[in-house]
């Protein structure tokens, strides 16, 4: 049987198995029923793992064992297959989903955070800083940094960067917005981010602004700034700087002010807390 490395790689990435549990299967897919002896040389695969390949692909959904002497196995349908492989996906994701968030209630949680504390503690004030690529893992650093804000959130953005935020942050503005968190943003406004702007009513304080730049500020701490405009950069070449520095970030929070008064609301702002 010949089958190409491609493809071999392919049913590897996509059902999740190994390469001797690929080599077996697509060797029963081309018989319909076999004996292990007759797949592990059709497969290429030693003897003495098609027994284990076989079972491990028994459990996982992919073959049925024909009893009988001497023992058969029988392909089950591909698009039965699939079905199976996303149900045991979803359970396994459920399953690991619901032991993180026991997690939290065990002493492990403390003692990383312990851990974490005593690290902060002796951390220079110079390595709070890192640099971000990705607008994946950009919006990831965000909405981490901005989920502990206590006074006030600060966001100059583009009008792309506007309906990005509303579609990625919305949930973590909302909880802000219940935590008293009083949440500006700025950015070019048009008639493609009216809609955006509009599901923040009540959330957020938007208003039209002239400039390009793109930042976020929390409390007059911490600042996360993109190096790249988002027109011209492909979203994982984009580049951003995250920075802990009460100095800087609180005269950014003060220019930030000043260009606030004089920007137009893009619709009735909420009230202030």
């Amino acid at each position: 049987m010949i089958v190409k490395d491609e493809f071999l790689s392919k049913l590897r990435r996509y059902f999740g198995l190994n390469l001797y549990e690929v080599k077996i299967w697509s060797a029963l897919l081309s018989r319909g029923v076999s004996t292990a002896g007759e797949l592990s040389d059709i497969a290429n695969v030693p003897r003495s793992r098609s027994y284990d390949v076989l079972e491990s692909l028994e459990k996982k959904g992919f073959v049925v064992m024909k009893l009988g002497k001497p023992i058969k196995y029988i392909a089950v349908e591909p698009s039965e297959v699939l079905e199976r492989v996303k149900k045991n996906v979803q359970k396994d994701a459920k399953d690991r989903m619901e032991r993180l968030e026991d997690l939290k209630n065990t002493d492990i949680i403390q003692e990383l955070n312990s851990l974490h504390k005593q690290g902060v503690e002796l951390i220079e004030p110079s390595d709070l800083s890192g640099s971000l690529r990705g607008r994946h893992n950009l919006y990831n650093h965000i909405e981490l940094t901005i989920r502990d804000a206590e006074e006030d959130v600060l966001i100059m953005t583009t009008s792309q960067g506007l309906v990005r935020k509303v579609e990625g942050l919305k949930p973590t503005f909302e909880k802000l917005k219940k935590r008293g968190v009083r949440i500006r943003i700025a950015a070019p406004l048009s008639k493609e981010t009216q809609q955006a702007a509009k599901e923040l009513t009540g959330i957020a304080e938007v208003r039209d602004t002239k400039m390009n730049a793109r930042f976020t500020i929390v409390d007059g701490k911490e600042i996360i700034f993109m190096v790249m405009n988002d027109t011209d950069v492909h979203p994982t070449y984009d580049v951003g700087i995250w920075v802990n520095t009460p100095f800087f970030a609180s005269a950014m929070s003060q220019l930030f002010d000043l260009a606030w008064k004089e920007m137009k609301p893009a619709i009735s702002a909420p009230a202030k807390k």
